[in-house]
């Protein structure tokens, strides 16, 4: 693989003002019946759009929607299931909130493509575009932030594939070889978002070595996001089944991402995040 030159410039629009300064928050809305946590609240268009304006007045810096439930068993519906949950509301959220930005949580190139012509503004992809090679060329036509993400496998085979040789050397270097492919459409470095996948084809004490050395993830390359929000691996190690009180723990990675100057965090509870954020800051 070639060096990729390192680049300081962040492009505007679509980017929070905050981006750089501090670690921004992204606020998770599912319109799913399977999600593992919220899944099934927030499917009729009035539930969502009333979560939405909650996740903004909470002070998320983006808000990231999505379809297609991408936890461990989930079912591909396919894209045109996808855009029939996604777009009603997707269309009601953008005219409610036209300053907001917007991710689309989503490894499809056709619901990427249709979000965008709507108002999306970033686009949010669990596969790193190996799901659907499309996604890099209409990312790179758009000219918008793209959050890549180091994943194995789907849904239905990635809990098989977490045999690394080398933890973190192995997740930079496939999130490189991604990205070399996805700048090779034409994606500008300056777009992209590098996202480790925590609960991605990684156990628990995997998940948890990728937090101890999150500094060593971006080498300075890229910007990072990290998505714990309630996930299991927390509860395994809290003992706590019940994803919605696995908050405490969502709260002790955020301390952690403020310390190492995380990018941007994506979780589901906003409002006590945004807190504990603002008072890392002031810690750290």
């Amino acid at each position: 693989m070639g060096e990729l030159q390192i680049t300081t410039k962040i492009p505007k629009p679509f980017w929070p003002n905050a981006w750089g300064k501090r670690t921004c928050v992204m606020g998770i809305l599912n319109i799913t019946p399977d999600s593992f946590s919220d899944g099934g609240n927030y499917l009729e268009i009035n539930s969502a759009v009333e979560r939405a304006a909650v996740i903004l007045e909470q002070g998320a810096d983006v808000l990231d929607i999505g379809a297609q439930s991408t936890r461990p068993g989930a079912e591909d519906i396919g894209y045109k299931a996808e855009l029939s949950r996604l777009i009603p509301s997707l269309k009601k959220i953008r005219q409610l909130h036209p300053e907001a930005i917007i991710s689309i949580d989503t490894f499809n190139s056709k619901v990427a493509e249709k979000s965008l012509e709507i108002g999306a503004n970033w686009i949010n992809d669990v596969s790193g575009g190996r799901k659907d090679p499309d996604m890099f060329k209409i990312v790179a036509e758009a000219d918008i932030p793209y959050v890549l993400t180091h994943s194995r496998g789907d849904s239905k085979s990635m809990n098989s594939l977490s045999t690394y040789d080398n933890l973190i050397d192995d997740i930079h270097q496939e999130l490189l070889k991604q990205t070399e492919i996805a700048m090779s459409f034409g994606i500008r470095q300056e777009n992209i978002i590098w996202d480790p996948g925590l609960g991605f084809a990684k156990n628990t004490q995997q998940n948890l070595q990728i937090l101890k050395d999150i500094e060593e993830l971006s080498m300075g390359l890229f910007p990072l996001l990290i998505g714990p929000s309630r996930k299991k691996f927390i509860g395994d190690i809290l003992g706590i089944a019940i994803p919605e009180q696995r908050i405490w723990g969502t709260a002790a990675i955020a301390c952690r991402c403020s310390k190492a100057n995380v990018n941007i965090i994506r979780v589901h509870d906003v409002f006590e995040i945004v807190n504990i954020l603002l008072m890392s800051e002031h810690l750290w």
